[in-house]
């Protein structure tokens, strides 16, 4: 809280906030965009003359990342989405919010998927949003689906989704995994083995980069320029 109350007495036009703050500062703010409200979850606070605004860039930046990275746009097809936690809710919101048809939810708890489910679909009635109770429910909405995301942490540590098995999707899907670090997760590394076209979320994080920078100066970067210096950061 202290720091909030020097960010705001500084007169900074805004700043970042990372796990495990996204939903701890919300009572410290004095709005949220819709984009925060939906996602119940804040990674970007402008200060708009005095006041701090709580947004949430990175569902959009997940969407800005589907288009340029896998020409995939949210109204192509059944999407199902892996996880329930705070990543999994922006996704969902901002796919709804960009016009997604139908969204199933997985989650290894299901109580988490439904209650992700309920809260979104209030708010979304233009999308439907359903959750997969269990893992012979995932296989069958998986054999519909357009696209396959991870909103999970699973991969970082080279480890498998032990409840997915991408045999059971269409052979025009696409695969998304958030995770960036490594650059091929054992999921990512399994859909070049299988021939799906797939991608890991650096371009989501650069995505976000640029919404977070446009909502603060009004100014969108130069398009690539964020991408092409965090590739080479983590190259070195």
């Amino acid at each position: 809280a202290s720091a909030v109350m020097g960010l705001r007495s500084l007169g900074v036009a805004g700043f970042n906030v990372t796990i495990p703050h996204k939903s701890s500062i919300i009572p410290l703010l004095d709005g949220l965009d819709v984009s925060a409200q939906s996602a119940c979850a804040v990674n970007t606070v402008k200060n708009a003359d005095g006041k701090l605004i709580g947004y949430n860039t990175d569902g959009d930046g997940l969407v800005k990342s589907l288009a340029e990275d896998l020409n995939f746009l949210p109204g192509d097809g059944d999407i199902v989405v892996i996880g329930a936690g705070g990543a999994a809710r922006g996704a969902v919101a901002s796919l709804c919010r960009a016009g997604a048809g139908r969204i199933i939810v997985y989650n290894r708890t299901p109580a988490r998927a439904l209650e992700l489910v309920e809260s979104i679909r209030l708010g979304h009635t233009d999308t439907e949003i359903l959750m997969a109770a269990d893992s012979f429910e995932l296989k069958s909405c998986m054999r519909k689906a357009s696209l396959l995301i991870n909103t999970t942490s699973v991969g970082m540590n080279q480890d498998m989704l032990p409840f997915v098995d991408l045999a059971d999707l269409s052979n025009n899907a696409k695969i998304y995994d958030m995770v960036y670090v490594p650059s091929v997760t054992p999921l990512l590394q399994q859909a070049r083995e299988i021939g799906f076209r797939s991608a890991n979320g650096l371009g989501m994080l650069v995505g976000q980069g640029e919404l977070a920078f446009q909502i603060w100066t009004g100014i969108l970067p130069p398009s690539g320029l964020m991408k092409s210096n965090l590739v080479n950061i983590c190259a070195s």
